[in-house]
């Protein structure tokens, strides 16, 4: 089972390598939910450690409906990112009935080809995530991070095992939701999955 770890600093990610962390997700201003890091933290990043490094594209916090405007911004974070090596990265965009904005989503995974894209916890907003699936991956999206409509995984966890059953072996649900070193045991118990996602997950 691998352990991505949510940071938002280098020396977070250092230490988040150090503990055994699989994977990174790499944010700034995580207080507000995260937004992108600066250049200089994700080619840090990037140049320092010797696991993979995902990075959040989203240009403010708050809602995932974007302007055009915050678009451009997103691809041009997108062709950074893909410059810097990172080997994924984490989107979310929904339109203004809090439906995947599919047009512009195929676009910024065209835009990222060949990094592994996630879509984030923006799928928890939409009516039925499951439903979802099989357009995401028919969008070319390879994982989805989702505390399945709850506060936690566990609240989630009757979604989260469904969406991670629709999803199969050509995709993978990345469990979140309020996931600790103290109760991964029993998330992992209860929502068996092969990723698993936290800022205090190690």
């Amino acid at each position: 089972m691998l352990k991505e770890v949510c940071v938002g600093s280098f020396l977070e990610a250092k230490m988040a390598e150090k503990r055994g962390a699989g994977r990174i997700e790499l944010c700034d201003r995580l207080d507000e939910g995260g937004t992108t890091a600066s250049y200089g933290t994700i080619k840090k990043c990037v140049e320092s450690l010797n696991i993979p490094v995902f990075a959040l594209v989203r240009p403010r916090s708050g809602d995932f409906i974007y302007s055009c405007y915050e678009i451009d911004i997103m691809r041009e974070d997108i062709k950074l990112c893909k410059g810097l090596g990172v080997k994924g990265i984490v989107i979310g965009i929904l339109n203004n009935k809090n439906e995947i904005d599919y047009e512009t989503l195929r676009d910024f995974v065209k835009l990222a080809h060949p990094l592994e894209v996630t879509f984030h916890k923006a799928i928890d907003e939409v009516k039925d995530p499951v439903k979802e699936i099989p357009k995401l991956k028919a969008a070319g999206v390879s994982r989805i991070l989702s505390s399945g409509k709850g506060k936690t995984a566990l609240e989630g966890k009757k979604l989260l095992n469904k969406m991670i059953e629709a999803a199969g072996a050509n995709m993978t649900v990345i469990v979140s939701g309020k996931i600790t070193k103290e109760n991964f045991d029993e998330v992992s118990q209860e929502i068996k999955s092969s990723e698993y996602h936290g800022r205090k997950i190690l």
